[in-house]
């Protein structure tokens, strides 16, 4: 059969039912639909654009979806509107919550003790950590589909974020047999604390993205105005989580009286939190990607560190000291993590302005 929603298929000819043959071959879409918005998401998945609805004519997609829609046995009832987006619920509210505070708490009670009492402190802290931030991304805006292939990479990022700086110093000053090594391994904890706090934004932005977006999704009659009117709006939302990770940024580096790594933090704060918003709306390849490659580009430049000590290697530390001399340690997992959060910046603009993403969204919750 001819694919009659394929761009570039010659019109049909005259005195044929275009839509028919549309409706025959989306049969299944168009009747397990639930209103006309989704087959209009659906078509655009497969590459009907409003120039390919001109020739089944129609004026754009959605016009084109609500005859499909009303043809596919649905013409009984009234085509209902679609589903307003949730409202905000306490409970997510409180779960993205709890990942900082319990990070705060842990911090404050390491302060408080030693020895092998700050060493169960620590474990029972980071699990408590863990569970919270998994739970918050279970319920709510941050809920999606499974994303595997991940933990390793983020567990990765972050714990560069909180030691990688201070061992890439101790590294190229001649390793951790140094005297300035022998004091002791203080940790970036603000740049952590930050980061687990900032769960709370992140969902809030996520929600405030879906609902705008669910909002121009509703209202548009055309799939080239609906992406022009979204883009702005993740621009947006991706701004309004950077202000609030500066913000907490600066604020727990006042509490725990450390200095502000403002370029690390926020870097992978934007990274983490495109990550999430991709896979959010089902797009779980590419930020699994784009993590494993910014972890990987970290850990080698660190291994290269470490192997330049050895007889002929010297060569592989002079990206990195150039790269120090330069600027600073810091240099390093803020560049890393800036160029991949700017690639999928650069891809969720691609992605989430099309509306087969948010509706197939609004359909799972």
């Amino acid at each position: 059969m001819t694919d009659l929603s394929a761009p570039g298929t010659p019109a049909p000819r005259r005195g044929a039912d275009p839509v028919k043959a549309l409706l025959h071959r989306h049969r299944e879409l168009c009747e397990t639909a639930v209103d006309p918005l989704e087959i209009a998401a659906g078509l655009e998945a497969h590459g009907v654009t409003d120039r390919t609805a001109a020739r089944f004519r129609h004026r754009d997609v959605f016009s084109l979806a609500e005859e499909l829609y009303a043809r596919a046995n649905h013409h009984t009832d009234a085509p209902p509107t679609a589903p307003p987006a949730p409202a905000p619920r306490t409970t997510w509210a409180v779960l993205t919550l709890l990942p900082g505070l319990l990070c705060l708490a842990t911090l404050a009670a390491l302060r408080l003790t030693g020895g092998q009492t700050r060493l169960l402190t620590a474990a029972a802290g980071a699990l408590a950590v863990f569970l919270a931030l998994r739970a918050a991304l279970r319920r709510g805006p941050l809920s999606g589909p499974r994303f595997p292939g991940t933990a390793l990479p983020v567990c990765w990022l972050i714990a560069y974020a909180l030691l990688g700086e201070r061992l890439l110093r101790a590294a190229l000053t001649g390793g951790p047999d140094t005297p300035p090594a022998t004091a002791g391994w203080p940790l970036t904890a603000a740049s952590l604390a930050a980061l687990a706090l900032a769960c709370a934004p992140a969902a809030w932005t996520t929600h405030l993205f879906r609902t705008r977006t669910h909002r121009r999704l509703t209202a548009s009659r055309a799939l080239e105005d609906f992406a022009t009117s979204v883009r702005p709006l993740l621009l947006g939302a991706v701004v309004l989580h950077l202000l609030a990770v500066a913000a907490l940024t600066l604020l727990t580096a006042a509490l725990l009286d450390e200095a502000p790594a403002l370029g690390t933090t926020l870097t992978l704060g934007a990274l983490l939190h495109l990550s999430r918003l991709l896979a959010v709306h089902g797009f779980t390849h590419a930020p699994r990607v784009i993590l494993t490659a910014t972890a990987l580009t970290q850990a080698a430049a660190l291994a290269g560190v470490f192997a330049a000590r050895l007889p002929g290697l010297a060569a592989l530390a002079i990206p990195v000291e150039t790269l120090v001399t330069a600027w600073t340690p810091a240099a390093l997992p803020a560049l890393t993590c800036g160029a991949a959060a700017c690639v999928l910046l650069l891809h969720a603009a691609r992605r989430l302005t099309r509306a087969s993403a948010h509706a197939h969204v609004e359909a799972r919750r």
